[in-house]
């Protein structure tokens, strides 16, 4: 937004007429001060809700609807069941609160289309530019010891998270801490929605993945980022593009997020079979996420002290150890023995999905997300999202020898199963849907699959055989190409939307003359980041619950650009 319109949402926000109650005339005399009862809920509704900064957006924002005493009763009566209750009815105290979030309106982006360049940009400008990414990267890591990834609150809430989602959220977590927020940020999203602040607080912009708003971004570390940051940088190497200094630089950087991975954010939980798995946390123990004191305090205050391992960031984090030739013992860990204690059965959703949002999709033979840790807490409860899935299948194909995958039937079957999920996923069109994806875009989805499919197609062709009788990759690459080139290419994009298009269409082998469109979107964002890289931060990831929360970063951006042209420059100099 620019300073003007920025200005201007916030004078009407600040001015708007009044039509109701507000937010703070609901929860006041309910949050604000009590003795007694879940001491979390007020702390949260002080700390995120009722601070200074949001007050004055909000405080003239009122529901007319609220000013019927008996809807006005039955909101503050279900905020005090789960102020007081020690075991509160969660569908009970969420039902009026969900009745408010379906009067909102709120839908995905919808890019204009956009017609074909007339020429792609030379290869001098692409390996400029695949120079200047890599620059970004190594002078992260040397200015911060690690490479930063930020999370950022958009308190209008995820398009696909209704009523009907937010009561499965509150019933399915396991935490009351997350209970508690997710129950107080839909209200506030309500009123959000339905005032002048949306306009400042969730303004539209360009492309599919949503850029992020600086104020308002944590800094961060985590396994997951350093696994795909030691891809960009391996990617950086295998162009030939580096200089000694850089190369060196880049094996020094390598080396450090292996280690992070495999040593520092190691977890060692219970399988399914009773033995003991070594798997990679989320988010290490403080110090290691690197957050500022202050932000780590929020943390707190907000009910997030807990983050338990996650098979995606397990299975990232071998993947990349993988590929810089990481000879830790924790890799010689079969992954797919302890996955398949977290693979869904047909009919048996329960107890293993418990936050079905996407509930539009088959779950049988995914692999829900969370892991228990030794204590046996799973404060998000369970969900399963399909781009997690591909990266399991990804780093099955990497490990396929050292696992014995093919020698094992039982793995082997695993494996199987997980391709299944993805055929009737794709097959059925529910790909493209954003509500079928948990944290993930579709557009993430393609370029994931593209990353997946060229370890699946790297294997010699009687082990392609052997995990994919069906040929189920042949099926789909066809549907995502053509997703990529009929919807994403054809539109509107964002740096960070062309650099998925070109990691999609790059690894799936298509015609170089189809990068053009993601190659001059790129040309022409060069430079957006400013003083902080080359490009802006979008959209990578996000939480759907308590609220949508992004995570992204400049460097993030630098790097999936960067690893989108290698794979255009390498497609474009064979076609040479």
């Amino acid at each position: 937004m620019t300073f003007h319109r920025i200005a201007g949402a916030a004078y009407r926000a600040l001015t708007a007429a009044k039509d109701g109650p507000s937010l703070y005339d609901v929860c006041d005399p309910l949050l604000l001060k009590y003795a007694g009862g879940d001491p979390h809920l007020g702390k949260f509704y002080r700390t995120a809700l009722g601070n200074p900064a949001l007050r004055p957006l909000l405080r003239r924002t009122g529901l007319a609807e609220l000013r019927d005493e008996a809807k006005l009763h039955r909101l503050r009566d279900a905020l005090g069941q789960a102020r007081d209750h020690a075991e509160p009815d969660w569908a009970a105290i969420g039902a009026p609160v969900a009745d408010l979030v379906d009067t909102i309106e709120l839908a995905h982006p919808r890019p204009p289309s956009e017609p074909v360049p007339a020429r792609a940009p030379d290869m001098a400008q692409i390996e400029s530019t695949i120079r200047s990414c890599a620059g970004h990267l190594l002078k992260s890591f040397r200015r911060n010891g690690f490479i930063p990834t930020y999370a950022a609150f958009n308190l209008i809430g995820d398009a696909d998270l209704r009523g009907r989602e937010m009561l499965m959220a509150l019933t399915g977590l396991n935490s009351r801490g997350y209970k508690n927020s997710t129950l107080l940020f839909n209200l506030a999203r309500v009123f959000i929605a339905r005032s002048p602040a949306r306009a400042l607080i969730n303004p539209p912009w360009k492309g599919i993945a949503e850029p992020m708003w600086e104020p308002m971004q944590i800094r961060h570390r985590s396994a997951y980022y350093d696994a795909f940051f030691t891809e960009a940088l391996l990617s950086f190497a295998e162009t030939g593009l580096a200089s000694p200094d850089e190369a060196d630089a880049s094996r020094r950087a390598i080396a450090d997020m292996v280690d992070f991975c495999l040593t520092t954010s190691a977890e060692d939980v219970r399988s399914h079979d009773g033995s003991t798995v070594s798997v990679i946390t989320a988010l290490a123990p403080l110090p290691h996420p690197r957050f500022s004191r202050f932000f780590a305090q929020i943390k707190q205050d907000l009910g997030f002290g807990i983050y338990v391992p996650d098979c995606d960031t397990t299975a990232c984090s071998f993947s990349a150890a993988t590929q810089a030739g990481s000879t830790h013992p924790i890799l010689d860990q079969p992954l797919l023995d302890f996955y398949a204690g977290y693979q869904v059965s047909e009919g048996a959703n329960e107890p293993k999905v418990t936050v079905p949002l996407n509930d539009n999709i088959d779950y049988e033979g995914g692999v829900v997300t969370w892991i228990d840790n030794l204590r046996g807490e799973r404060p998000f409860g369970n969900d399963l999202d399909p781009t997690l899935n591909l990266d399991i299948l990804e780093v099955s194909f990497r490990n396929l020898a050292r696992w014995k995958v093919l020698e094992t039937p039982a793995r082997l079957e695993t494996v199987r199963r997980i391709i299944g999920f993805q055929k009737r996923l794709v097959l059925s069109g529910a790909f493209t849907n954003p509500r079928s994806h948990i944290y993930y875009l579709p557009e993430l989805y393609c370029a994931y699959f593209g990353r997946c499919y060229a370890a699946f197609i790297a294997l010699p062709p009687a082990a392609r055989a052997a995990i994919d009788p069906d040929g189920t990759f042949e099926l789909i690459r066809p549907r995502v190409l053509d997703y990529v080139q009929t919807e994403m290419s054809a539109h509107e994009m964002n740096a960070f939307d062309a650099a998925l298009a070109l990691i999609a269409l790059g690894h799936l082998g298509a015609a170089p003359a189809t990068f053009a469109p993601a190659l001059h979107c790129i040309a022409s964002s060069l430079g957006e980041g400013g003083r902080h890289g080359p490009f802006k931060a979008y959209e990578w990831n996000k939480m759907k619950t308590p609220t949508r929360i992004l995570v992204g970063g400049p460097e993030v951006t630098s790097a999936f650009v960067l690893m989108g042209l290698a794979l255009a420059r390498r497609a474009m100099m064979a076609g040479k």
